[in-house]
Formats: structure tokens, sequence, C-alpha cells
């Protein structure tokens, strides 16, 4: 089952991909890869946010938590994606572009996830009381 979920969450977060990177381009216009920061940013957060509180505050079983972390969130989350835009980048020599790209995506993913995380612990405590 656990497969199941993992693969059916996949396909659902490949769709948000597609749709939230799209509209980020559509805003912001492609001369950086701000779609794909976005979704990996978004998703480093939601990892952090969900992962917290599915071990802390909701009982749900082991398929659904793989089927929304490893299946949604993997989905979602483009990292394939950010490695062949880094390189698309330093191929067209835009090292500024790339080395950036590198730089705001690993740092802010990991920064927003630990914000995920203490969002989460602090929203616990809020709850429990």
């Amino acid at each position: 089952m656990a497969y199941w979920m993992v693969f059916l969450g996949g396909g659902i977060g490949s769709i948000l991909r597609f749709w939230v990177s799209g509209w980020i381009y559509s805003i912001l216009g492609p001369t950086f890869p701000w779609g794909t920061l976005a979704v990996n940013l978004l998703g480093s957060f939601a990892i952090g946010v969900s992962s917290e509180l599915f071990y802390s505050l909701f009982s749900i079983s082991s398929e659904m938590r793989m089927g929304f972390l490893i299946g949604i969130l993997g989905g979602f989350t483009t990292f394939s994606s950010f490695a062949f835009e880094s390189v698309s980048l330093l191929r067209d020599g835009e090292i500024i572009y790339a080395v950036g790209n590198v730089l705001l995506n690993n740092v802010l993913a990991i920064l927003l996830c630990f914000l995920g995380l203490v969002f989460a612990k602090g929203l616990v405590f809020w709850i429990r009381g």
C-alpha cells in the first residue's frame, strides 16, 4: 500500500510543481529559475512543518505519511530541475546566476526547513496548551 500512496502522491506533487512554477514564471519571467526556487523553498518549509506535525500531533498511518512526505512533497520539489538549470546557466556563461541559484536554493531551503520545524513545534505547543 505504501508504494501506491507514494506513486499517487508523486503525481499530485508533480502537478502542483508544474502549476506553481508556471505561475511564478508568469509573474517574474524566465530570466532566473524563480519557479524552481519557489517550489524548492515551499517544499522545504512544507516538509519541515508536516514532518513535525505528523510525528508530534497527528496520528496517521505510515503509508499516509510516506504518501505525503515522499510522494507529494518529493514530486513537488525539483532538485533534479534545479541541477539541470544550474548546469544550463553555467553552460550559457551565466556564472553569477548559476552561483546565485545554487546558494539561494540550498541555503534558503535549509533555513526554511528549520523554520518549518520551529513553526510546527510552536503550533503543537499552542494547540496542546
